[in-house]
């Protein structure tokens, strides 16, 4: 059985390299958070963290492991770092990669049935070149668009510890900070996601409404951008439901649910199909 890729190995856009620092605590994360001055610079940053020992052991036995229908493959079994287009106009968060999805191919919501659907729905709506993502080099790319987790590692149950999520949070924070000259938009793909966003958008020093809006399918609120990040307006957030198996089989969030989610996220950050 094959570990998990090394960084540097040649793994199709592998983000880091023998160079790039290693955060094996949450004081670490949040210095090299901070000091990365690019979204390619924390991709490549989060792509090596060890900083949970929890996450770090279930996603490297999983890549060792591996499911039975996949024993043929090679995982990735590193942590699933931020990806698409740079700089993005709209950003989509989800919870954590998937045990034999992300984990497996490098890239967050490739390789599964979660990623199945949004990745077709983003296609519909003109923000992907190809209807499906099966591996980070398969040619997919993204318009306008960044696709990011609130935790970036796959987690036992698919239930990161709170002390997980905070770990991770500062990767996350920066990414909203490196991007906020020309974010105008995000879609939280689930309760998780849109609880999450809040405190890391205040973070990254965002205006961000109190109370919280509550979250639900199609939910909105507005965050005002950090003084000097932009003049006017402010950064719409989106609720919705989670592309998950379950919700996607019994009905709970369809295609044309997604479709006007995405589709109202794309017209707020100047993607729709006529821009």
């Amino acid at each position: 059985m094959s570990s998990p890729v090394p960084p540097g190995s040649g793994w199709p856009e592998d983000p880091a390299g023998p160079g790039t620092p290693v955060a094996r605590t949450p004081d670490e994360v949040r210095a090299l958070a901070a000091g990365a001055g690019s979204l390619a610079e924390l991709a490549a940053r989060e792509s090596v963290c060890r900083a949970c020992p929890r996450l770090v052991e279930w996603r490297e036995t999983v890549a060792r492991v591996k499911r039975r229908s996949l024993a043929g493959e090679r995982y990735w079994g590193r942590p699933v770092p931020g990806w698409g287009a740079d700089p993005p106009r709209l950003m989509i968060v989800g919870l954590a990669p998937a045990a034999h999805g992300g984990n497996r191919t490098g890239r967050i919501f490739t390789g599964d049935r979660s990623g199945d659907v949004l990745f077709a729905s983003l296609y519909r709506c003109g923000l992907a070149s190809q209807p499906d993502s099966v591996a980070a080099g398969d040619g997919q790319r993204l318009r306008g668009t960044w696709i990011a987790a609130a935790v970036r590692c796959a987690p036992p149950a698919n239930k990161p510890a709170p002390s997980e999520r905070d770990a991770c949070a500062p990767w996350l924070a920066s990414e909203f900070a490196v991007a906020q000259h020309d974010l105008r938009a995000v879609v939280c793909l689930g309760g998780f996601a849109w609880q999450a966003l809040w405190p890391l958008l205040r973070a990254a020093g965002y205006q961000v409404p109190r109370p919280r809006p509550a979250f639900g399918h199609g939910a909105q609120g507005q965050a005002g951008f950090p003084p000097g990040a932009r003049a006017g307006g402010s950064l719409l957030v989106l609720g919705c439901y989670h592309p998950s198996q379950q919700n996607t089989f019994t009905g709970r969030v369809t295609p044309a649910m997604l479709d006007e989610v995405l589709g109202r996220a794309a017209a707020a950050a100047g993607l729709g199909p006529d821009s």
